[in-house]
Protein backbone atom coordinates (compact mmCIF):
# COMPACT_ATOMS: atom_id res chain seq x y z
CA UNK A 1 0.00 0.00 0.00
CA UNK A 2 1.48 3.73 -1.29
CA UNK A 3 2.16 5.65 1.97
CA UNK A 4 2.53 9.38 0.49
CA UNK A 5 1.15 10.49 3.84
CA UNK A 6 3.08 11.55 7.18
CA UNK A 7 2.07 13.83 10.20
CA UNK A 8 3.58 14.77 13.01
CA UNK A 9 1.52 16.20 15.86
CA UNK A 10 2.60 17.91 19.45
CA UNK A 11 4.53 20.65 18.12
CA UNK A 12 4.32 24.61 18.74
CA UNK A 13 2.77 26.09 21.80
CA UNK A 14 1.57 23.76 23.92
CA UNK A 15 1.78 20.89 21.59
CA UNK A 16 -1.38 22.46 18.96
CA UNK A 17 0.23 22.50 16.20
CA UNK A 18 0.56 19.67 13.45
CA UNK A 19 2.43 19.18 9.84
CA UNK A 20 0.78 16.89 7.24
CA UNK A 21 3.21 15.99 4.33
CA UNK A 22 2.75 14.60 1.29
CA UNK A 23 5.53 13.55 -0.50
CA UNK A 24 6.01 10.67 -3.35
CA UNK A 25 9.61 11.12 -3.05
CA UNK A 26 9.93 12.75 -6.70
CA UNK A 27 9.43 16.70 -8.05
CA UNK A 28 6.10 15.87 -9.46
CA UNK A 29 3.78 14.74 -6.09
CA UNK A 30 1.06 13.92 -8.09
CA UNK A 31 -2.38 13.31 -6.88
CA UNK A 32 -2.92 10.28 -7.61
CA UNK A 33 -5.61 7.89 -6.33
CA UNK A 34 -4.08 6.91 -3.40
CA UNK A 35 -2.63 10.29 -2.26
CA UNK A 36 -6.29 11.52 -2.91
CA UNK A 37 -7.38 8.83 -0.21
CA UNK A 38 -4.13 9.30 2.53
CA UNK A 39 -4.51 12.99 2.19
CA UNK A 40 -8.65 13.26 3.06
CA UNK A 41 -8.12 10.50 5.56
CA UNK A 42 -5.42 12.51 7.09
CA UNK A 43 -7.80 15.54 7.63
CA UNK A 44 -10.38 13.66 8.98
CA UNK A 45 -7.91 12.07 11.71
CA UNK A 46 -8.19 15.50 12.70
CA UNK A 47 -11.77 15.36 13.46
CA UNK A 48 -11.84 14.59 17.06
CA UNK A 49 -8.57 16.08 17.81
CA UNK A 50 -8.70 18.57 20.55
CA UNK A 51 -5.52 18.91 20.94
CA UNK A 52 -4.25 20.16 17.51
CA UNK A 53 -5.67 23.86 16.57
CA UNK A 54 -3.23 24.65 13.53
CA UNK A 55 -2.34 21.97 10.24
CA UNK A 56 0.29 22.53 8.01
CA UNK A 57 0.26 20.87 5.10
CA UNK A 58 3.37 20.66 3.27
CA UNK A 59 5.07 18.83 0.51
CA UNK A 60 8.23 17.64 -0.76
CA UNK A 61 10.30 19.46 -3.71
CA UNK A 62 7.28 20.91 -5.12
CA UNK A 63 3.65 21.29 -3.26
CA UNK A 64 1.38 19.08 -6.34
CA UNK A 65 1.82 18.55 -10.26
CA UNK A 66 -2.24 17.81 -9.56
CA UNK A 67 -3.45 15.05 -10.86
CA UNK A 68 -1.74 11.67 -12.03
CA UNK A 69 -2.05 11.88 -15.64
CA UNK A 70 0.67 8.97 -15.79
CA UNK A 71 -2.05 6.63 -14.00
CA UNK A 72 -4.43 6.75 -16.34
CA UNK A 73 -7.47 6.27 -14.69
CA UNK A 74 -11.06 7.86 -15.37
CA UNK A 75 -10.23 11.20 -16.76
CA UNK A 76 -8.25 9.92 -19.48
CA UNK A 77 -10.67 6.83 -20.11
CA UNK A 78 -12.44 6.59 -23.08
CA UNK A 79 -15.46 4.69 -21.04
CA UNK A 80 -18.83 6.03 -21.66
CA UNK A 81 -20.26 4.78 -17.95
CA UNK A 82 -21.22 8.21 -16.53
CA UNK A 83 -22.51 6.46 -13.31
CA UNK A 84 -18.58 5.22 -12.93
CA UNK A 85 -17.32 8.50 -13.81
CA UNK A 86 -18.89 10.83 -11.52
CA UNK A 87 -18.04 7.85 -8.28
CA UNK A 88 -14.62 8.79 -9.11
CA UNK A 89 -14.66 12.35 -9.93
CA UNK A 90 -16.45 12.12 -6.24
CA UNK A 91 -13.03 11.29 -4.86
CA UNK A 92 -11.92 15.12 -5.28
CA UNK A 93 -14.42 17.10 -4.20
CA UNK A 94 -14.06 14.87 -1.13
CA UNK A 95 -10.63 15.80 -0.56
CA UNK A 96 -10.98 19.41 -0.83
CA UNK A 97 -14.02 19.41 0.97
CA UNK A 98 -12.13 17.26 4.22
CA UNK A 99 -9.49 20.25 4.44
CA UNK A 100 -12.23 22.73 3.93
CA UNK A 101 -14.18 21.98 6.69
CA UNK A 102 -11.07 20.62 9.10
CA UNK A 103 -12.27 22.68 12.52
CA UNK A 104 -8.49 24.11 13.06
CA UNK A 105 -6.66 26.44 11.03
CA UNK A 106 -4.57 25.10 7.60
CA UNK A 107 -1.98 26.61 5.95
CA UNK A 108 -0.32 25.62 3.20
CA UNK A 109 3.55 25.81 2.62
CA UNK A 110 4.32 25.74 -1.26
CA UNK A 111 7.40 25.00 -2.61
CA UNK A 112 7.88 24.75 -6.48
CA UNK A 113 4.59 24.56 -8.29
CA UNK A 114 1.29 23.82 -7.69
CA UNK A 115 -0.62 22.82 -10.65
CA UNK A 116 -4.33 21.61 -11.08
CA UNK A 117 -5.77 19.95 -8.44
CA UNK A 118 -2.69 20.37 -6.48
CA UNK A 119 -4.34 24.32 -6.50
CA UNK A 120 -8.06 22.97 -5.83
CA UNK A 121 -6.21 21.79 -2.61
CA UNK A 122 -4.34 24.75 -1.51
CA UNK A 123 -7.76 26.80 -1.88
CA UNK A 124 -9.40 24.82 -0.11
CA UNK A 125 -6.45 25.49 3.33
CA UNK A 126 -7.87 28.64 4.92
CA UNK A 127 -3.82 30.28 4.48
CA UNK A 128 -1.14 29.72 1.61
CA UNK A 129 2.40 31.02 1.75
CA UNK A 130 4.53 30.42 -1.95
CA UNK A 131 8.43 30.60 -2.53
CA UNK A 132 9.20 33.31 -4.76
CA UNK A 133 10.49 30.97 -7.45
CA UNK A 134 7.19 28.95 -6.99
CA UNK A 135 4.24 29.11 -10.11
CA UNK A 136 0.75 28.34 -10.24
CA UNK A 137 -0.55 26.97 -13.49
CA UNK A 138 -4.31 25.33 -14.20
CA UNK A 139 -3.85 23.11 -17.31
CA UNK A 140 -7.92 21.98 -16.92
CA UNK A 141 -9.29 23.70 -19.96
CA UNK A 142 -6.33 22.60 -22.11
CA UNK A 143 -6.74 18.76 -21.51
CA UNK A 144 -10.38 19.71 -22.06
CA UNK A 145 -12.04 19.34 -19.29
CA UNK A 146 -13.38 22.32 -16.76
CA UNK A 147 -11.91 23.06 -13.24
CA UNK A 148 -13.51 21.46 -10.32
CA UNK A 149 -13.25 20.41 -6.79
CA UNK A 150 -15.44 23.55 -6.05
CA UNK A 151 -12.31 25.53 -6.82
CA UNK A 152 -13.79 28.42 -8.71
CA UNK A 153 -16.43 29.19 -5.72
CA UNK A 154 -13.09 28.92 -3.56
CA UNK A 155 -10.81 31.41 -5.99
CA UNK A 156 -13.99 33.67 -6.21
CA UNK A 157 -13.63 34.45 -3.14
CA UNK A 158 -10.32 35.02 -2.77
CA UNK A 159 -9.48 36.87 -6.25
CA UNK A 160 -12.88 37.77 -7.31
CA UNK A 161 -14.08 36.75 -10.68
CA UNK A 162 -12.18 38.58 -13.49
CA UNK A 163 -9.21 37.32 -12.12
CA UNK A 164 -10.62 33.43 -11.87
CA UNK A 165 -11.84 33.69 -15.12
CA UNK A 166 -8.01 34.82 -16.00
CA UNK A 167 -6.25 32.02 -14.34
CA UNK A 168 -8.87 28.99 -15.24
CA UNK A 169 -9.63 29.92 -19.08
CA UNK A 170 -6.12 30.87 -20.18
CA UNK A 171 -5.38 27.57 -19.76
CA UNK A 172 -1.33 26.69 -19.07
CA UNK A 173 -0.56 30.39 -18.30
CA UNK A 174 1.57 30.18 -15.70
CA UNK A 175 0.84 32.53 -12.45
CA UNK A 176 4.17 33.58 -10.91
CA UNK A 177 4.66 33.55 -7.26
CA UNK A 178 3.96 37.36 -7.13
CA UNK A 179 0.91 37.45 -9.19
CA UNK A 180 -0.64 35.11 -6.92
CA UNK A 181 0.41 37.49 -3.87
CA UNK A 182 -0.53 40.63 -6.06
CA UNK A 183 -4.14 39.21 -6.95
CA UNK A 184 -4.56 37.89 -3.28
CA UNK A 185 -3.92 33.90 -4.28
CA UNK A 186 -1.56 33.66 -1.74
CA UNK A 187 -1.26 35.52 1.89
CA UNK A 188 2.38 35.44 1.88
CA UNK A 189 5.72 35.00 -0.41
CA UNK A 190 9.37 33.78 0.70
CA UNK A 191 12.69 33.02 -0.32
CA UNK A 192 12.92 29.12 -1.90
CA UNK A 193 13.10 26.45 1.15
CA UNK A 194 11.91 28.65 3.78
CA UNK A 195 7.55 28.19 3.04
CA UNK A 196 7.87 25.57 5.76
CA UNK A 197 9.69 27.97 8.29
CA UNK A 198 7.26 30.58 7.36
CA UNK A 199 4.44 28.39 7.97
CA UNK A 200 5.43 27.34 11.97
CA UNK A 201 5.88 31.00 12.52
CA UNK A 202 2.47 31.33 11.33
CA UNK A 203 1.19 28.32 12.89
CA UNK A 204 2.71 29.60 16.43
CA UNK A 205 1.14 32.52 16.59
CA UNK A 206 -2.02 31.01 15.65
CA UNK A 207 -1.81 28.27 18.17
CA UNK A 208 -0.94 30.99 20.89
CA UNK A 209 -4.69 32.27 20.40
CA UNK A 210 -7.28 30.29 22.41
CA UNK A 211 -8.48 27.58 19.96
CA UNK A 212 -12.33 27.52 20.59
CA UNK A 213 -13.12 30.87 19.55
CA UNK A 214 -10.62 30.20 16.75
CA UNK A 215 -12.34 27.63 15.41
CA UNK A 216 -15.70 29.17 15.74
CA UNK A 217 -14.39 32.32 14.08
CA UNK A 218 -12.82 30.23 11.51
CA UNK A 219 -16.13 28.49 10.76
CA UNK A 220 -18.57 31.76 10.64
CA UNK A 221 -16.30 33.38 7.47
CA UNK A 222 -15.90 30.00 5.87
CA UNK A 223 -19.81 29.38 6.33
CA UNK A 224 -21.07 33.29 5.00
CA UNK A 225 -18.36 33.23 2.45
CA UNK A 226 -19.43 30.32 1.01
CA UNK A 227 -22.72 30.06 1.67
CA UNK A 228 -23.93 29.24 -2.28
CA UNK A 229 -20.90 27.07 -2.91
CA UNK A 230 -22.80 23.46 -1.87
CA UNK A 231 -26.17 24.55 -4.46
CA UNK A 232 -23.34 24.42 -7.37
CA UNK A 233 -21.41 21.40 -6.38
CA UNK A 234 -23.48 19.01 -7.77
CA UNK A 235 -23.54 21.44 -11.39
CA UNK A 236 -19.03 21.20 -10.31
CA UNK A 237 -19.00 17.20 -10.22
CA UNK A 238 -21.35 16.88 -13.58
CA UNK A 239 -19.84 19.46 -15.50
CA UNK A 240 -16.30 17.46 -15.03
CA UNK A 241 -18.06 14.49 -15.44
CA UNK A 242 -19.53 16.17 -19.27
CA UNK A 243 -16.16 17.60 -20.49
CA UNK A 244 -14.50 14.43 -19.85
CA UNK A 245 -16.78 12.34 -22.29
CA UNK A 246 -16.18 15.07 -24.91
CA UNK A 247 -13.95 14.79 -27.88
CA UNK A 248 -11.98 17.57 -26.95
CA UNK A 249 -10.77 16.22 -23.87
CA UNK A 250 -9.38 12.52 -25.41
CA UNK A 251 -7.14 15.33 -27.81
CA UNK A 252 -6.20 17.47 -24.92
CA UNK A 253 -4.94 14.09 -23.00
CA UNK A 254 -3.76 12.60 -26.17
CA UNK A 255 -2.12 15.96 -27.10
CA UNK A 256 -0.13 16.01 -23.48
CA UNK A 257 0.82 12.53 -23.57
CA UNK A 258 2.24 13.35 -27.47
CA UNK A 259 3.93 16.62 -26.15
CA UNK A 260 2.44 18.96 -28.53
CA UNK A 261 -0.16 21.42 -29.55
CA UNK A 262 -3.92 20.11 -28.89
CA UNK A 263 -6.54 20.52 -32.14
CA UNK A 264 -9.71 21.00 -30.59
CA UNK A 265 -13.14 21.31 -32.47
CA UNK A 266 -15.64 21.82 -29.85
CA UNK A 267 -17.14 18.46 -29.82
Amino acid sequence: MANFVTIERGLGPGGRVAVVRFDRGDRINALSDDATRELTRAAQCFEDDAETSVVILTGGKSFSAGADMKAGGARSSTSTDVAALRRQFRKGPRLTRAWYEMDQVTIAAIEGFCIGSGLALAVALDFRIMARDAHIRIPEIALGMNMSWQTIPRMLQLIGPARTKQAVILANQSISAEEAYQWGLVEQLTEPGETFNAAMELAEKVAAQPSIPVAMTKQTINRLAGALDDLASHMDLDQLTLTCLTEDHKEGVAAFRDKRKPQFKGR
